[in-house]
């Protein structure tokens, strides 16, 4: 069979299958094109989700006429010229190929007037034959209409999903480029529906709220941070509006929205703990970083980049979101009457101030809770030796505990919740959750340090496992050491224990079920090249295991322990899990209850 060279009509649709995909991606095309013309508005209409219709109008700049062929020619563009310009492209688009792909599988119309001409000029293309501009009337700007999209190649049209699907997608991309460009404005009409109409505002903030939502106003939190060669501006929401799916989530890099991995990562780490698994955070970045340092040209549609100093993104993006969630009180709210656990704005939206419960015009910090009970100065690393006895039927499910402090007191109810007077309601505190958190931020900050304390055992204790299991062994070999296990495989299913950390057994929790779990947990994952989050998976199932539990009884002195050492640890609003530790009930919601407001 004898090499051929391709005849360009054929080379354009080979193109189009990489740079258009379905009509999403010729709208996408379409509208960075028509903002790298300068445009302030842009107005986009789509009929028969994009195979019938697409047109995109915009005020931009506008092509002269006799550059209109050159703009339906393969790799021909305004925006580079050289290798360096490549380099450092700062553009939306630049490859030169999308439209000529866009017109060899539709049918095309391009009208534009330049800004300042006497009239407008037509030229159009059908199957990718070109015909001659043509005068015509028209306002300054590009009219671009993409009509019978995939006729020519009807396999690709075949493979496109319902109308509404089609236009679904269309409908988010709009919204998801608006958001990095708030001075323009845009519109959508999906058939005779107008469903997106962004004016254009002069604060960013606003147009992510627009898309967003509204009634996410008082739930997102301001990142602004710059550090490692990059500037990070953008809204993270609070744990209580983290949703089933990543569906708001965005992240743009010089104002392109992009998929990266590592970005990614650095985000779920950064609310690790903070959301529940399987929930999303609301998260909308724009990084803004040198175009020297990214390579934008890895990906036919430009949705991948490639980052000169991945790490060094990684660790800014994690800082700063993790340093935005620390500066505020991200304990839910909880309006009685209605709505799911954590469902309400998070009480607060400042700097987290020390805890003080206020009663018959007295305050007590954490201080007087202390003397109060004449605790030491340095409570012991870890509440008790043992866990705390089980509520027997007989005994009361209510419990008013003994002041502590200045007229402070404690409600315990059914040896699960704790409930405390706060600045700005009552804290409902879940005693398990609470002291799981305290745990886990203890046993991560002794790990630091070195190695946790070992119990050695004289006779080694045998535990059966699965093949997996053993398989995970030699990945968490390493990991195992840190935590304090001294196992080792001496069997095609059997494992030999000849250590445990010290901590669980002052606990009463089994070492021999506790690492079955974790070998089975390691099995799950695989191999991974990043250990760290894994250990962090690993330290939240010690803590769980050998935290009090809902039923345990607290006393006095524990009970203050736990309740004045919250102010201490880090992201004590949620446990590890990412289940809430407390909610707040606010003085206007129990106002409103009783008819106050």
């Amino acid at each position: 069979m004898s090499i051929k060279r391709l005849p360009p009509e054929l080379v354009n649709q080979i193109a189009a299958g990489e740079v258009v995909e379905r009509p999403a991606n010729v709208v996408k095309e379409l509208v960075e094109n028509a903002l790298d013309a300068g445009a302030r508005r842009i107005d986009v209409t789509s009929e028969g989700g994009g195979r019938d219709l697409i047109s995109v109008r915009d005020d931009g700049r506008g092509i002269p006429p006799e550059q209109l062929p050159l703009a339906l020619a393969a790799h021909a563009t305004s925006k580079i010229a050289s290798l360096e310009d490549l380099e450092s492209v700062g553009t939306m688009g630049f490859r030169g190929e999308a439209l000529a792909s866009i017109a060899s599988v539709s049918r095309l119309s391009l009208r534009s007037r330049v800004r300042g001409a006497e009239e407008a000029w037509v030229i159009r293309s059908e199957d990718g034959g070109v015909g001659e501009p043509e005068p015509t009337s028209g306002p300054e700007g590009t009219l671009l209409e993409i009509r019978s999209l995939f006729h020519n190649t009807p396999a690709r049209r075949k493979f496109l999903k319902t109308d509404a699907t089609e236009h679904a997608r269309i409908s988010e991309l709009i919204q998801t480029i608006a958001m990095a460009h708030p001075a323009c404005g845009f519109s959508l009409r999906l058939g005779t529906r107008t469903v997106v109409e962004l004016p254009a505002v002069d604060d960013p903030r606003r147009r992510v709220v627009e898309v967003l939502g509204r009634e996410l106003t008082d739930e997102l939190l301001t990142v602004d941070f710059e550090g490692g060669g990059v500037t990070i501006w953008g809204l993270a929401g609070t744990p209580s509006i983290a949703g089933p799916t990543s569906k708001r989530q965005r992240i743009f890099v010089n104002g392109r929205p992009i998929q990266d991995r590592a970005i990614q990562h650095a985000l779920r780490e950064a609310y690790r703990g903070l959301v529940e698994p399987g929930r999303h955070p609301t998260v909308v970045l724009f990084l803004e970083i040198d175009p020297r340092l990214v390579d934008v040209n890895v990906h036919p549609a430009k949705t991948e980049i490639r980052f000169r100093d991945g790490g060094a993104i990684h660790q800014a993006v994690r800082r700063s979101l993790k340093a935005t969630l620390a500066e505020h009180d991200l304990v839910p709210s909880l309006e009685l009457g209605g709505g799911d656990r954590g469902s309400g704005s998070p009480g607060g939206r400042g700097p987290v101030r020390p805890f003080s419960a206020t009663a018959h015009g007295a305050t007590a910090s954490y201080e007087s809770i202390r003397e109060g009970l004449e605790m030491p100065a340095h409570p012991a690393p870890f509440l008790g030796t043992s866990a705390a006895s089980t509520t027997s039927d007989h005994e009361s499910k209510t419990e008013l505990m003994p002041r502590i402090g200045a007229d402070v007191r404690i409600l315990r109810v059914h040896a699960k919740y704790l409930f405390i007077e706060d600045e700005q309601g009552v804290l409902v505190i879940d005693q398990h959750a609470l002291h799981e958190r305290m745990m886990f931020e203890q046993l991560k900050a002794r790990i630091d340090s070195g190695p946790l304390e070992v119990q050695q055992f004289l006779v080694p204790d045998m535990i059966e496992v699965d093949a997996a299991s053993i398989e995970a062994m030699e990945t968490l070999a390493p990991m195992l050491d840190r935590i304090g296990f001294d196992a080792g495989v001496i069997g095609p299913r059997t494992v030999a224990i000849r250590g445990v950390p010290s901590f669980l057994l002052s606990r009463n929790v089994e070492p021999g079920p506790f690492l079955r779990d974790v070998l089975a947990f390691g099995a799950e994952q695989g191999s991974v090249d990043d250990v760290e989050p894994l250990l962090s998976e690993v330290l939240d199932m010690m803590a769980c295991k050998a935290a009090v539990k809902a039923g345990d009884r607290l006393n006095d002195h524990e009970l203050a322990e736990l309740i004045a050492r919250r102010e201490e640890i880090e992201r004590i609003s949620n446990c590890p899990h990412g289940r809430p530790t407390s909610l707040r009930i606010s003085i206007a919601e129990l106002d409103r209850k009783f008819g106050r407001s």
